[in-house]
């Protein structure tokens, strides 16, 4: 089980905070062994600008004496100071040089140098002083020692390394329950959205007490769930809507079968009752492979087949076939324009004849019907416009749902069962397209586009059954 999200951000705070307690106890480490070093290289050039004054005025043997003594006084007597002058005159040398120190006095240059006398670590400085007088000339070596100054920087970087983890531990207690206070609006989202009823669709997450950021998360949230309430309701009205146009069919049968039962019939009478109830199962059979083949197209399935053709002679053909429906509507039709794209011929040439069907169907005997055929940017667009009654607002945007009529009265009719819309739409998305639909100064357009890519990405999906 993964870590709460509290806990997670304790341990960033505590990581945060280590870093940033660790970047401040090395620059206070490195700042105050600066400032050490600096105090004791002033104090040990002091010294020893002091000590090379007094060197150079003292001259002779007998004031040497006297230097001596006032070096003495400038010693401290725990040793915490010291001084050192060297030569090749016994007479005017200071200090007690150890034999292995004496050798590097001298060969060392002037300069600034550490050295360990007695299990202490001294900062020295070496001056080169040249003769006056009887005195020759002599190196004079000013040291302090710098162990207490080590001792006071460990001691510090000891403390730094406690105050550090203590400090990470206080921020990552604090970080744990400032995260549990800033997490309470998502425990209590939590245990509204448990409190969600499947029996009641309409319920929504409440938005005002939450922060800007779980905000944004509910409306999200609530946006899903009105798409679910809206699949739903649809969900609903198509078992409504299947329900109602398979029930008439089947009442037909039944009521047939029924009266044909109820006396004895000739063999003619048996053979119209057989052919009626032929015509009922053939609706049902074309009912049900419609709703199979929306099926499949919902799974997102492409077209099988496509393959480069003209959209313009592709509609021609589908004219050609509903000829005698045409001629029983009294009506006509007129292609505009042409378009070549990928596409499988015998889904084009159904949802045609559903645009058509429609358009048909909706048309006054005598009227024109018209099929543009455009190529827009990287789609083909063809649009069915017939003139008829004005379509509301509210019904464009169903038209294209499954078992929808505009118009009621049509419900019943044998020669459409109200899913013709929706499989042009199926067909559309199958060639990565859309449908539109528009009414305007008393001419109705429905139609669809279909993506202009190659054929040979029409990949795996499924054809046209013309069963």
């Amino acid at each position: 089980m993964t870590a709460s999200i509290a806990r997670r951000l304790a341990v960033m705070f505590a990581l945060a905070s280590l870093g940033v307690f660790s970047l401040l106890g090395f620059s206070l480490q490195y700042v105050l062994h600066r400032e050490f070093d600096r105090h004791q290289l002033s104090e040990v050039n002091t010294r020893l600008d002091y000590v090379g004054m007094m060197c150079t005025r003292n001259d002779s043997a007998e004031k040497w004496l006297g230097l001596r003594a006032k070096l003495d006084a400038l010693t401290p007597l725990d040793g915490s100071a010291l001084f050192w002058v060297i030569g090749p005159d016994p007479r005017f040398e200071y200090g007690d040089v150890p034999a292995e120190l004496r050798e590097r006095f001298r060969t060392h240059g002037d300069g600034t140098f550490v050295l360990e006398l007695e299990g202490r670590s001294m900062l020295a400085t070496a001056r080169t002083f040249p003769p006056n007088g009887e005195r020759p000339e002599v190196r004079i070596i000013s040291a302090v020692d710098s162990t207490r100054f080590r001792d006071t920087l460990n001691a510090f970087a000891g403390a730094l390394v406690v105050l550090c983890l203590a400090g990470v531990a206080v921020v990552a207690i604090l970080g744990h329950r400032i995260a549990k206070v800033g997490l309470a609006p998502l425990s209590s989202l939590s245990q509204e959205a448990q409190s969600l009823s499947p029996r009641d669709l309409s319920q929504r997450l409440r938005l005002s007490p939450l922060p800007r950021e779980l905000a944004d998360l509910v409306s999200s949230f609530n946006g899903a769930l009105d798409r679910v309430e809206r699949a739903y309701a649809q969900l609903e009205g198509f078992n409504a809507d299947v329900a109602h146009e398979l029930r008439t069919p089947l009442a037909n049968l039944i009521g047939q079968t029924q009266v044909a039962l109820a006396k004895e019939r000739t063999a003619p009478e048996l053979q119209e009752v057989l052919q009626s109830n032929l015509e009922e199962l053939d609706r049902l059979r074309e009912i049900v492979n419609d709703m199979l083949f929306l099926a499949r197209a919902d799974q997102g399935e492409t077209a099988l087949g496509r393959v480069d053709a003209s959209a313009a002679e592709e509609v021609s053909k589908t004219v050609e076939f509903l000829e005698l429906l045409l001629e029983e509507a009294g009506v006509s039709v007129r292609v505009e324009g042409d378009a070549r794209t990928s596409f499988e011929s015998s889904l084009f040439r159904r949802a045609a004849s559903n645009l058509l069907v429609n358009a048909i169907e909706h048309s006054e005997r005598g009227a024109e019907i018209v099929v543009a055929i455009a190529q827009r940017e990287s789609q083909v667009h063809i649009a069915v416009t017939n003139v008829g009654a004005p379509i509301p607002e509210q019904h464009l945007e169903r038209l294209f749902d499954r078992f929808y009529r505009v118009d009621g009265a049509r419900r019943n009719s044998r020669n459409n069962h109200g899913l013709g819309l929706s499989i042009v739409k199926a067909v559309a998305k199958m060639h990565g397209g859309s449908v539109f639909a528009k009414s305007t100064n008393g001419c109705n357009t429905v139609g669809f586009t279909l993506s202009d890519v190659p054929a040979a990405l029409g990949g795996t999906g499924i054809s046209a059954d013309p069963a």
